[in-house]
């Protein structure tokens, strides 16, 4: 769900590149019923995205790290040690004071109500992800 938001909020941008990877994904799997649903309601179709695992590749290959909560951010951390530096909180640079910093519940296996509430909460954060991103990422090729 955060993937396709976050691709629909820089749509045209070359200078973005969008993946999402799980620390407990079975590699493969198709996206959550609700997820799909929910999805498909603001236009888009999740019939060909399948889960993958966070590996070294991708982290090798990311310049941000967004984890959902702290125990993700602690697990990547641990995994990945050299990614400390690119590893934030999804909800560390959001404006609104009763979000920020706070972890976002994964609703897998919850009710239709439960994923509705994420994707609200995702509609808050992503924003402030991009404006971080854009604001102190030098994008200039080396």
């Amino acid at each position: 769900m955060a993937e396709t938001m976050f691709r629909e909020l820089v749509k045209g941008r070359a200078d973005y590149e969008v993946a999402s990877a799980g620390l407990g994904a079975m590699p493969g799997d198709k996206a959550s019923r609700y997820t799909a649903d929910l999805m498909r309601e603001r236009g888009y179709d999740l019939s060909d995205f399948r889960s993958q695992m966070l590996s070294q590749e991708l982290v090798n290959n990311a310049t941000h790290i967004f984890g959902m909560g702290y125990g993700h951010l602690r697990a990547i951390e641990k995994m990945f040690p050299e990614a400390a530096d690119k590893t934030y909180l999804v909800s560390e640079f959001c404006a609104d004071d009763g979000l920020r910093g706070q972890d976002v519940s994964d609703p897998y296996g919850g009710s239709r109500a439960d994923y509705e509430e994420t994707r609200q909460i995702f509609t808050a954060l992503l924003p402030s992800l991009v404006a971080y991103i854009d604001q102190t990422f030098d994008k200039t090729p080396t």
